[in-house]
């Protein structure tokens, strides 16, 4: 799944992970302050926000654009010399691309934060004081934020093109692999399915959750520390009184509740997703065997094997009923709970509406960011069962030992005994 498209999986995403992070630390520890040696020195934080496009092209940022291929340069010189691979350039380079526009994407959520404070207080002024505010300013706020939401919007379709061919790209590597090795292969449960559409399946997915991982990151590093500097307006937490940088603490122990919840709840997912799957290739193996052989797929066999699909089906459902009970029941808390931590702040007037829109976009961003697992989970539930498919393929060319199920298959198709013969768990 992997070897194929990355070079040395294992060590490859340890250093990527590792050297990540050193870019990081160099970058707040003075990587930053660098370019302005170089005439693009950093935003003065005293300076009064941009609140247009031309925000991505000042000098910070052209700094940090250079500053982040020379990191991602280095790393691909590194690779393609230590370890060549023939999808070297759309496994390192591709990646970093969708690294580098994920956190373009974040910035654009940063501006748009910036325009919420400046829009809404001017908002609040026109609505306490009639005549402070112009209709021409109200019109430019709003051509801002259109502005803004037209450049995240360019760069989101762009991207989502280049994610389909990367993503196609990964697809392709794996086949090319698995099919070099199919005399080997085709006697698992299901092969042709395996490669035809779990390959398709696995990439995608994961590229979906890669890239939505390294999104909370990337939100994270950006937000916490708006988040920490929008706590001095929090007066204090309901229940709790007051604690320093509230809204950072408060959102940090809400999204790992919410997380640790979710990922109980569920646990029993991943198993109840797989046995689908396996139900499924055996009811559509038959039929493909019908299509050349008129003694197979007859109706009787046919009903046993859908039985064994319906089944399994109604099960995982009576499973999801509770999962999905708790998961929305936490989503719809948590659409109001920055709000609900606000209260005491809001009675005593403390804050603005501009600061108040800042404070509960800053937070739903970084609480959603921390939720990862609870945003993901049903597609990381999907994710797994694919990989259990997949893994047999590994597992039967590296000489490992295959899973339960699919030992259990293999012996009984040894003994001759049918799909349809077989228990459907």
């Amino acid at each position: 799944m992997f070897v194929s498209f990355f070079p040395k999986p294992k060590p490859f995403f340890v250093s990527a992970a590792v050297w990540s992070l050193v870019l990081v630390l160099l970058w707040f520890l003075g990587g930053e302050q660098l370019g302005a040696s170089l005439g693009m020195p950093p935003v003065d934080p005293n300076a009064a926000p941009v609140i247009s496009p031309l925000r991505f092209l000042t000098p910070s940022f052209l700094w940090f654009y250079a500053y982040f291929a020379v990191g991602i340069g280095i790393f691909y010189l590194f690779w393609s010399r230590y370890a060549p691979h023939p999808w070297q350039n759309w496994s390192i380079l591709g990646s970093g691309l969708i690294v580098f526009v994920t956190n373009f994407s974040v910035q654009v959520s940063v501006a748009l934060n910036d325009w919420r404070g400046f829009f809404y207080d001017m908002v609040q002024r026109a609505l306490t004081t009639p005549g402070s505010v112009t209709p021409g300013e109200i019109y430019l706020g709003v051509w801002q934020f259109l502005s803004l939401a037209l450049v995240g919007i360019t760069v989101a379709v762009l991207n989502l093109f280049f994610v389909r061919h990367y993503v196609f790209r990964w697809r392709t590597a794996m086949n090319d692999y698995f099919t070099t090795y199919w005399q080997r292969l085709r006697h698992l449960e299901g092969a042709s399915q395996r490669v035809q559409d779990d390959t398709m399946r696995f990439s995608s997915t994961m590229q979906g959750l890669g890239v939505s991982f390294i999104d909370s990151i990337m939100t994270l590093i950006a937000f916490l520390p708006l988040l920490a500097s929008l706590s001095r307006h929090v007066t204090e937490i309901p229940l709790v009184g007051a604690i320093p940088y509230p809204l950072v603490i408060v959102a940090i122990v809400w999204s790992l509740f919410g997380t640790v919840l979710l990922a109980v709840v569920g646990i029993k997912l991943p198993g109840l997703e797989f046995k689908n799957q396996r139900v499924e290739a055996a009811f559509r193996k038959e039929l493909v065997y019908g299509e050349d052989d008129a003694t197979r797929a007859q109706p009787p066999t046919l009903r046993e094997l859908f039985s064994n699909v319906r089944k399994n089906y109604f099960t995982l459902y009576a499973h999801y009923v509770y999962f999905d009970v708790v998961r929305y029941l936490y989503i719809q808390a948590d659409a109001v709970f920055a709000t609900l931590i606000l209260v005491p702040t809001l009675a005593v007037g403390r804050i603005t509406f501009g600061v108040f829109q800042q404070v509960v976009s800053a937070f739903t961003q970084v609480a959603s960011s921390f939720q990862y697992l609870v945003s993901s989970w049903p597609t990381i539930v999907e994710l797994i069962s694919i990989y259990k498919r997949l893994r047999a393929f590994e597992a039967t060319l590296e000489g490992a030992p295959l899973s339960e199920i699919d030992r259990h298959y293999l012996e009984r198709e040894r003994e001759g005994i049918r799909p349809e013969d077989q228990p459907a768990s």
